[in-house]
């Protein structure tokens, strides 16, 4: 009798083990899971998703207005500053991009092709990169041959935060008076350039 009253409370007393550590397991999962949930992504620079890329005229507070001045050290350089101002009487088309987005992979080869033809033009065309080391930038033009010229911005995307870039491609198209006139969200197309260009009053 006693070795059985002494079984049934070993029994019990392994049953409430069980539950407690199976419950503070649970617990702490909830709380992982909770913490996961409530805790913004930093440093997501793009979406997970690029189905979700808008392709198409945007809105821009910029629209009509001088475009932000900036000056920004030449990706494949020693340190040399390109600036806005430098431009100044041209049209000037400005491309942000980042080596990491599948649209801007996509849309490379298509600028490389224009940019002879825009140049002959008096067309400025200058590729931003942001959100990426350097390195990264300086591989995306090599694969692609790019020729015109890309600068880097700033480590906190300062320019891109004042041209109000939400995606990556982004193109802003710059009259010869420094006026926003247009700004494009995702990859170009011949068709849809043409039509960008045409607001710069010169094609």
């Amino acid at each position: 009798m006693e070795i059985n009253d002494s079984l049934t409370r070993r029994s019990r007393k392994r049953n409430i083990i069980v539950f407690i550590v199976t419950n503070v397991l649970i617990v702490g999962l909830l709380v992982l899971l909770w913490t996961q949930l409530m805790t913004p992504k930093v440093g997501l620079t793009h979406s997970p998703d690029e189905s979700l890329v808008t392709v198409g005229d945007l809105p821009s507070p910029l629209l009509g207005k001088p475009a932000p001045g900036f000056a920004l050290p030449l990706l494949q350089g020693n340190g040399q500053k390109v600036s806005l101002s430098d431009f100044k009487g041209k049209p000037v088309l400005i491309n942000f991009w980042a080596s990491w987005c599948d649209p801007c992979n996509l849309e490379a080869p298509f600028l490389q092709n224009k940019w002879p033809g825009l140049q002959s033009k008096g067309i400025v065309m200058l590729g931003i990169d942001g959100g990426e080391m350097a390195s990264a930038g300086q591989a995306f033009l090599k694969k692609y041959n790019i020729s015109y010229t890309n600068v880097a911005d700033t480590i906190g995307g300062n320019t891109s935060l004042a041209y109000g870039v939400s995606q990556m491609p982004e193109t802003f198209f710059i009259n010869a008076d420094g006026k926003v006139v247009a700004r494009w969200a995702g990859p170009l197309d011949d068709t849809n350039l043409q039509k960008e260009l045409a607001k710069l009053h010169m094609n």
